[in-house]
């Protein structure tokens, strides 16, 4: 029978192998969207998340609203969400605020979820039921 400390110690090493090939994934996701047709319009915006602290939400907001979403498939659109979350949210913790802090109801959406709104507002439905086609009635 293994030792507590050493399933542990296994279960600490097996989850830092899956964060390392997360964030490999992650990564290789971003340098696919800088490679890909929509690279130059798309590193800029990553450019600017990876120096939030110098743009004000106004200006993100206004950028990424000024791309064409349309022409920009679904997949790659999650990968850009996904940066613009991480820096966000680094840059929320770095100021010693919460990580994330949604609005409450009736109050102006948060520039995360303006931004998420605005890259995803001429999507088709993904495949699958909607949350709320699966609520009994």
């Amino acid at each position: 029978m293994p030792q507590p400390n050493a399933k542990r110690d296994k279960k600490l090493a097996d989850d830092a192998r899956l964060l390392r090939w997360w964030k490999a994934w992650h990564r290789e996701q971003r340098e696919a969207v800088l490679a890909g047709p929509h690279g130059a319009v798309l590193g800029e915006l990553l450019r600017m998340i990876k120096h939030l602290e110098h743009v004000q939400p106004s200006q993100l907001i206004g950028f990424v609203s000024s791309i064409d979403w349309t022409v920009i498939d679904f997949d790659t659109r999650l990968t850009v969400l996904h940066e613009v979350n991480t820096a966000i949210t680094r840059f929320r913790e770095k100021r010693g605020f919460e990580p994330i802090d949604d609005n409450l109801p009736g109050e102006l959406d948060t520039p995360f979820r303006m931004i998420k709104a605005v890259m995803f507002a001429s999507s088709p439905p993904r495949e699958g039921v909607h949350r709320d086609a699966a609520r009994p009635e």
